[in-house]
Parts: C-alpha cells; sequence; structure tokens
C-alpha cells in the first residue's frame, strides 16, 4: 500500500509499521542539490522512537538506505527511493486485535473498507511510522529550501492545559535551530518542564494527552499559491491532515480571528525596509491562498494516542456483541512532541513543491 501527494515534487509513501520496511519515493527533486547526511540524521533523530518515558519504547535506528536518487550524495534527477528497515517489532501483541477494534484507530473503519483483510498490527499503513520516510524527503526539503532562503522551523505550543510561549511575529531561523537542537522542542524550557509533568502523569495513569505543534516558515517570497482550490493554505492542509492523528489546524490568528473585529484582525500595511510588509501577521502570511511576504504561520492540533492501558469498550466483530478492551504493548502518551519535526517536514516539502511551480 502507498500513499501519495504532490504536483511538481511527487512523493509516495508506502510500507506498514510491522511489515520488513517502510519507505518514499521521491519524483522531482531539482537535481545538483547536495544533501547532508549529517543533518539529516538529525533530523530523522528529533522524530526517532524510544528516547525517553515521553515516548514509545519501541527501539528503531530510523537510518534510511538510499537505493536511487542520489551520487555521492548529491540528487541526479532521477526519482529518489529510501527505506527504513522495521527492526524492533512485536506484533504478537496485536494478535487479539484483529476481532476487536480499538477505540480512536482506524481498524474499524479500515475492516468495512478491505473486507476484514487489511493487516492493522501496529497500526498498519495508517500508524504513526509512515511518518519517518516522511522526514527523509523532508528532511531534504529543508535544506533545498534553505540555500533559497526559506526556512522552516516548529515547537510544541502545548500539550493538554499546559502551553509554551508562541513564535514571536518574525521567528528567525537561529531561533529554529536552537528549538531542533534541544530534546523536547519547546521555546521556554520551564514551560517545557510543566508540559512533560503533564504527559508523565497521564502516562502514569495508563492514559495519553494530546497537543498542539506551532510551525511557522520564513523568507517565503510574496506571491506563491493560487486562488480558492489551489491556495497555499488548501495544499498544506491536504498533505498536513497526512499525518496520522493531526485532528484540526489553522493559520495566523485561526479560529481566535471568529471572536474579533474586522479593525483588529485586519493586518495594516506598511513600508519597511523598502519593502511592503503587515505590522502584524493575524493572516498567517496569506491572503487570498496567496503568500504575502510575511512569515507563513500555522498550528496542528493532535489528538491524544488512542492505545491507552485503560479498559475500553469496544466490540467482537465476528460475534456483532459489545465487549471491553485492554489494550497492552508499548505506546507513544503523548505523540504531539515527536511530531514536531514530522510538521516540518510535510510543510518544507509542499513549500518546495510549490516553489517549483514557479521554475
Amino acid at each position: 500500500m502507498a500513499s501519495e501527494f504532490g504536483n511538481n515534487l511527487r512523493v509516495s509513501i508506502f510500507g506498514q509499521s510491522h511489515g520488513a520496511a517502510i519507505g518514499v519515493v521521491a519524483d522531482g527533486l531539482p537535481a545538483g542539490e547536495s544533501v547532508n547526511m549529517d543533518e539529516l540524521a538529525h533530523f530523522m533523530a528529533r522524530r526517532r522512537p524510544g528516547k525517553n518515558a515521553l515516548s514509545t519504547a519501541r527501539q528503531e535506528t530510523d537510518i534510511p538506505a538510499f537505493l536511487s536518487g542520489l551520487q555521492d550524495n548529491v540528487t541526479c534527477g532521477s526519482p529518489l527511493c529510501a527505506v527504513i528497515e522495521n527492526r524492533d517489532q512485536h506484533s504478537g501483541d496485536y494478535a487479539a486485535l484483529s476481532d476487536t477494534p480499538r477505540p480512536g484507530h482506524a481498524d474499524y473503519t479500515a475492516w468495512v473498507k478491505w473486507g476484514g483483510k487489511a493487516d492493522m498490527r501496529g497500526g498498519g499503513h495508517f500508524s504513526g511510522r509512515l511518518t519517518a520516510p516522511l522526514c527523509v524527503v523532508g528532511g531534504i526539503a529543508k535544506q533545498i529550501l534553505a540555500r533559497r532562503g526559506v526556512y522552516v522551523g516548529a515547537h510544541l505550543l502545548s500539550v493538554g492545559e499546559e502551553g509554551d510561549i508562541p513564535f514571536p511575529s518574525r521567528p528567525t531561523s537561529a531561533l529554529f535551530e536552537e528549538v531542533s537542537a534541544k530534546s523536547f522542542p519547546v521555546l521556554d524550557d520551564v514551560c517545557g518542564e510543566r508540559m512533560k509533568g503533564v504527559i508523565m502523569a497521564a502516562s502514569q495513569e495508563g492514559d495519553s494527552v494530546g497537543g498542539v505543534v506551532e510551525c511557522a516558515a520564513v523568507g517565503l517570497p510574496a506571491g506563491l499559491g493560487e486562488p480558492m482550490f489551489g491556495g497555499m493554505e488548501n495544499r498544506l492542509a491536504a498533505v498536513l491532515f497526512g499525518i496520522p492523528a493531526m485532528k484540526g489546524l489553522e493559520f495566523g490568528a485561526g479560529f481566535e480571528a471568529a471572536a474579533l473585529r474586522g479593525s483588529v484582525n485586519n493586518d495594516p500595511f506598511c513600508i519597511r525596509n523598502g519593502r511592503v510588509e503587515t505590522t502584524r501577521n493575524r493572516c498567517g502570511g496569506i491572503l487570498g491562498g496567496i503568500t504575502n511576504g510575511m512569515p507563513l504561520t500555522l498550528r496542528a492540533a493532535f489528538k491524544p494516542t488512542p492505545s491507552i492501558a485503560k479498559p475500553q469498550q469496544t466490540v467482537r466483530l465476528s460475534r456483532m456483541e459489545e465487549t471491553e478492551l485492554v489494550i497492552s504493548g508499548r505506546h507513544d502518551p503523548c505523540i504531539a512532541h515527536r511530531a514536531v519535526p514530522v510538521v516540518e517536514a510535510v510543510v518544507a516539502t509542499v513549500l518546495l513543491d510549490i516553489l517549483l511551480d514557479e521554475n
């Protein structure tokens, strides 16, 4: 099974959590772009599981093996193909779940769509494990964008009721780098400690908690995107909602704008350093689906991990009767902090795809 997206940069993610490997094919990457493998490895490590008690205990190196598309670490124009082996699988943890769909998972909808034949071990093709190959192409896209003066960064804005400070109105690439170097991706480490406490409390109770990732892109030129269905928000949303467990998305002021008056929500224009800018950025850098040259800002909401140790009500499909389910195995008490580089990867890949429209 594979999932695809993109217009100029066509990306296909294939495999599943408990298969031999997962991978990505990216066709349309510009030729002649060097790939810093150390930088890519650091980016992949930010998403990697098993680093501490805040995530699943599953141990994976997440080192991609490139089968094509690179020659001496330089893109060569042919489709880039990379695979990541699944080395630490506990498929037995899922043996009893084929007949009892897990609440909050895609088990039931997959059972209906494919007549009970879908392999849902580890979440199957719906698993967050599939975000690892997504980070391969996203990590490369970030490097290509940086050479063009475009930088993408994100941080964990909130976990449960605890929050980090938001990005400033004009974040910098240096700030993005500072966050990416941290083991817990927040701007304010004191806020981060409180957020960690929320995650650990949920874990100790056999439960889970959700969170919000804030992402920004700086250096984008004005004029990217299209009105209506081909707009910048449309293109980003279509792929961002492919990230497992993402349930909400807003740009700029987002839903807060609904409570404001136009005089407050509108971003006044000004001239700064000889160019047209706005004095604030409630629009999130996008007007009418087209970038206005200000930082692009968005927030992605992630639901609590549905696999929890607490008893849950479900059904036994073979008998069409209600039953109780207790899920065992290794699961993240919160996935939002590991989703930070994934959101960056998606935004970078889509932005590169859109920038290729101009060439």
